[in-house]
């Protein structure tokens, strides 16, 4: 089951958008228009080492089938490069992971979770990644949730920026993530998604700082 954007313009940037995943790195860390000013949004903040970094909250939602869903969205400044990533995004001030977790699967995909239905976490790691020329640090934490079966997902509560850098959404096996020629994050999704489907053993893994270029 996929859905597809229909619309034509993704390929144009939208300022305030929050990356849809991974992108090439870059050794420039500031914006042309100064230190002090983003185009990535108010919850990007400078780290002490001068680069924009935040904390985020992500969902592996896996079917009985086995299958993962997982959304497919572009590189602002690389409109011809896309790649697969889990739901989620940024925790917003005052909320913790599992409600930034809950909030993001319900914006995304339309799915209404309740805090009961997560597990974990199951999965931390820190992606570095490059979007609106900026070298940017994701502080990523995963949780798992089960569905029987590949439910219905809806694009209704996307906002207008990530209509433009968000394409598709689809329920893809392990296999199929491993088979289709495009990036995935993080690249060990797929057997990650193997390992939780096999029943998880309680143990968190840790995946450390990676590069997503």
């Amino acid at each position: 089951m996929t859905w597809h954007s229909d619309g034509s313009e993704h390929h144009r940037g939208v300022a305030g958008a929050r990356p849809p995943g991974g992108a090439r790195l870059v050794t420039a860390a500031v914006p042309a228009d100064g230190p002090g000013t983003t185009s990535l949004g108010d919850d990007w903040v400078l780290g002490p080492d001068g680069m924009r970094e935040r904390s985020a909250a992500r969902v592996i939602l896996v079917d009985d089938a086995g299958r993962v869903l997982v959304m497919r969205g572009h590189d602002v400044n690389q409109p011809e490069r896309s790649w697969w990533f889990t739901i989620g995004g940024g925790i917003d001030p005052g909320e913790s992971p599992v409600e930034a977790a809950l909030r993001e699967t319900r914006e995304e995909v339309g799915i209404a979770l309740d805090a009961a239905d997560l597990v974990g976490p199951v999965l931390t790691r820190t992606g570095i990644f490059e979007f609106y020329a900026e070298t940017c640090r994701q502080y990523e934490v995963f949780y798992l949730a089960r569905t029987p079966d590949a439910v219905e997902v809806t694009a209704d509560g996307w906002t207008a920026a990530e209509r433009e850098l968000l394409d598709e959404m689809a329920w893809l096996t392990p296999a199929a993530l491993r088979e289709q020629p495009l990036e995935v994050f993080p690249p060990e999704l797929p057997d990650v998604v193997d390992h939780l489907v096999a029943g998880w053993d309680g143990e968190v893994r840790h995946l450390g700082e990676q590069l997503d270029d």
